[in-house]
């Protein structure tokens, strides 16, 4: 790009990986809640198109969806959607719903479509190159604009298009996070009604209107308003020149006579006259009648049936390499599961397609109609991600909110529902009542959202397949304390749900600016949040009832207090009584007063399968280590207190120390926004913490082998951490640039001594042996750290 204005030069994707397909003689219909009119727990949007060319949509009618009838994307070429009707969509009244015809493509042609109470009934993307046409098409009672409807399409034709009840826009779209400004550029109205059209040159380009039938804005260029403009179709005057007027005929326009009728003679006005005890005929029956016109034949000839194809009714099996606790190790196959976490993007992005992919991994984050990195993510491609980064685990949290327009941070209420997508979907469905504080219709906290659910869902599955872990926060604290805009959307709060959870409307905003509500939040002697809580933590282990690979923390950024802890272990208890086949892995992540607290309790330690090491931990200056309940956030307690980072040989130390005390517990130290733990290595190994970030390439025998060991205290020391399966084995981590000496007293024989490379995991053998039965010196090298392992010959 240029440091000037101007223009600038973009590689793109080949166009058109499939073509000569096309989808026809279709009723397509989305199952809904009939007691719900604002449903979105269905089908959004009905045929998309990517990377294809020469392809076609014809005589297909739409109804109940809540997106899009026909999208199609940047890398369609050479598309026709003819003869389709878009009837009773589902759907909140709010952005990027019922964009019922919407193009990113080139030479793409909508012709007689009909569209009822859409949004942008008739619309064009984000930089479409165009040209593209819409042709004879109709929205009735339309909810909202069509026209250029994200940053400068061009080239995009509204031949004959009519639009009840709202305006068709070429023009500018003002917003802040959503980036639109000039949306439309080098385009043309040609014969078009609508209540407003909207007509605006751009900076270095026009748009044009010729016989356009409406109320005006704009300075763009304007002929013959409220007139008719001869020919009457451009298009089909175009298509005439080009091919000729039997390839105009084959368009099958429906006949609009535009004869004078002002002063006609007396009898032409007879005619007229019975001509209009009868409605005129209407573009949706033409539509409807299209197949007597144009009948598309239905044998399927040769094609196979679906169930005439093996693999569809007997599915391969699937291989499973699941998560088990092993002598105080989290395991996978047998070996240990090494690596450490990534988190989940919770409030960025934009759909932008060249833009869309910087903004991390989002398992629930919706885009509609498209799937990919940044927008609806493709979870194999997640997990791929997570491996070829040599992560075990994905953390994965609720969104900060849901709508994108919240990124200025403002606590205002909208004035519209038009939100801004990615849209971070939060765990309960929306009831179909009311108006939150975003526009939307308020939340049901006792129903919860599918799709959401659905998702963790399969990434767990995907989890279970490749070997990796689902950390799953129940619940998100960013959004009850620190800025006040995390709490004016969330579904908790009393104005966005139907539940009365009774917190205080208006919020307090300490300062007009930040929100305190952990407190109340936290507090389940309330009793409708109490019943709230239990019903929801209940669903976050209902969800996962056939995964292995999932496990449960109490909350991302958590600082909250010891009798919350209580009451969510308490509520695991009586799940877990009730559904004795089920043994989910349960996390302890917390302060480390609330923590130490927890796992001093004989009942509640017991609920409890690891420690994670999150909020709390040993530096060389000292112990950071925050009180819970004293509502502030982890970032807040960092800035206050200065926690600095803790190395490989902190946290080492900090395995040891709870290793010792509750050796059948995995202990990890997990990362998240602000507290990096990531340097939990081959010293945090040997002192016998879980999943350490060891390297990929780490030798498979040595990962089967350590969850066969157990820390050895009565060799360990300062500086030392050794495992030993007594009798055969050891590993032990040296610190310093000398070796030293190694008691072995206990351990009679001899032993084949190997040194591990820290950078690669590989194990290299010396020639000599250590005799055991006595003390023995390991070998000197001149490394800050040494890894040996000592096999019994």
């Amino acid at each position: 790009a240029l440091d000037e204005p101007g223009a600038y030069i973009s590689s793109i994707s080949p166009i058109g990986s499939i073509s000569h397909v096309g989808i026809e003689n279709l009723t397509l219909e989305s199952a809904f809640d009939s007691t719900n009119p604002k449903d979105e727990n269905h089908s959004w949007c009905a045929i998309t198109m990517e990377h294809t060319a020469d392809a076609w949509v014809r005589q297909v009618s739409f109804k109940h969806f809540a997106g899009s009838a026909v999208a199609l994307y940047e890398t369609c070429q050479r598309i026709t959607v003819q003869d389709c009707l878009s009837l009773a969509p589902i759907s909140e009244d709010g952005g990027y719903r019922r964009n019922t015809f919407f193009t990113m493509g080139q030479q793409t042609l909508f012709l007689r479509c009909y569209s009822e109470h859409g949004r942008h009934d008739f619309s064009v993307g984000h930089c479409a190159a165009g040209p593209n046409a819409f042709v004879q098409c109709e929205a009735s009672e339309a909810l909202n604009d069509s026209g250029g409807i994200e940053s400068w399409s061009s080239g995009t034709l509204f031949d004959n298009v009519r639009i009840d009840g709202n305006a068709i826009t070429l023009g500018y779209r003002p917003g802040n996070n959503a980036g639109i400004g000039w949306a439309a550029a080098n385009s043309v109205l040609w014969n078009c009604s609508a209540s407003v059209i909207r007509c605006w040159n751009p900076p270095g380009a026009q748009n044009w209107s010729f016989g356009s039938w409406a109320s005006f804005e704009g300075d763009g260029v304007w002929h013959s308003s409220n007139n008719f403009m001869s020919p009457d179709s451009l298009f089909a005057a175009q298509l005439k020149d080009r091919l000729g007027p039997e390839a105009a005929a084959r368009l099958k326009l429906m006949p609009r006579p535009h004869e004078e009728s002002s002063n006609p003679p007396v009898d032409k006005a007879q005619e007229l006259a019975a001509a209009a005890h009868q409605p005129p005929p209407q573009l949706k029956d033409y539509i409807a009648n299209a197949s007597k016109r144009d009948s598309i034949p239905n044998d399927f000839g040769n094609a196979k049936r679906i169930e005439d194809i093996a693999d569809a009714r007997h599915p391969s099996p699937v291989t499973r390499h699941l998560i088990s606790i092993t002598n105080g190790w989290l395991t996978v196959d047998g070996k240990l599961l090494i690596g450490g976490n990534s988190n989940v993007s919770w409030w960025r992005g934009n759909i932008r397609p060249n833009e869309a992919k910087e903004f991390g991994l989002g398992v629930t984050r919706f885009v509609p109609g498209r799937i990919g990195a940044g927008f609806t993510d493709d979870l194999g491609d997640d997990a791929d991600k997570l491996i070829a980064s040599g992560k075990a685990a994905l953390d994965h949290n609720y969104g900060l909110w849901y709508d994108r327009r919240r990124d200025d941070h403002e606590r205002i209420r909208r004035m519209n529902g038009d939100v801004w997508p990615p849209f971070y979907e939060q765990p309960f469905a929306r009831s179909g009542q009311g108006e939150a504080w975003l526009g939307l219709s308020k939340y049901d906290l006792t129903k919860f959202n599918p799709w959401y659910w659905s998702r963790l869902r399969e990434f767990a599955d995907i989890c279970d397949e490749r070997g990796l872990a689902l950390f799953h926060e129940n619940y998100f604290q960013h959004n009850i304390i620190e800025a006040g805009a995390h709490w004016a959307d969330s579904p908790w709060r009393s104005a966005n749900n139907i539940n009365n959870t009774g917190f205080p409307e208006p919020p307090p905003y300490a300062g007009d600016k930040r929100i305190f509500q952990a407190e109340l939040f936290y507090d389940v002697t309330h009793p409708v949040r109490r019943k709230l809580h239990e019903g929801y933590i209940r669903q976050c282990l209902d969800n996962f009832k056939t995964n292995s690979n999932v496990i449960q923390l109490t909350s991302a950024e958590f600082t909250g207090p010891l009798h919350f802890v209580q009451f969510w272990l308490d509520t695991i208890s009586k799940w877990e009584r009730q559904n004795k086949r089920s043994k989910p892995i349960i996390a302890l992540a917390a302060p480390k007063n609330v923590q130490d607290a927890i796992l001093a309790d004989k009942k509640r330690s017991a609920v409890v399968d690891v420690i994670c090491f999150r909020y709390w931990w040993q530096t060389d200056k000292g112990l950071y280590a925050p009180d819970g309940g004293k509502n502030l956030s982890p970032r807040q307690w960092q800035r206050l207190l200065g926690g600095g980072t803790p190395t490989d040989l902190n946290l080492a130390t900090m395995a040891a120390e709870y290793r010792a005390k509750f050796p059948s517990k995995p202990v990890i130290a997990a990362s998240e926004a602000g507290n990096d733990l990531s340097r939990c290595g081959w010293a945090y190994v040997c002192a016998g913490g879980s999943m350490p970030n060891l390297p990929r390439s780490t030798d498979a025998k040595l990962l089967a082998a350590i969850p066969r060991m157990s820390p050895w205290k009565d060799a360990s020391k300062d500086g030392w951490w050794v495992l030993r399966e007594a009798d055969k084995q050891m590993l032990v981590c040296v610190t310093g640039n000398a070796g030293g000496d190694l008691d072995l007293r206990q351990e009679p024989g001899n032993f084949f001594l190997s040194r591990v490379e820290l950078a690669t995991g590989a194990v290299v053998g010396y020639s000599k042996t250590l005799q055991g039965g006595s003390v023995v010196k390991l070998p000197r090298t001149t490394d800050k750290l040494n890894v040996f392992w000592l096999t019994k010959e």
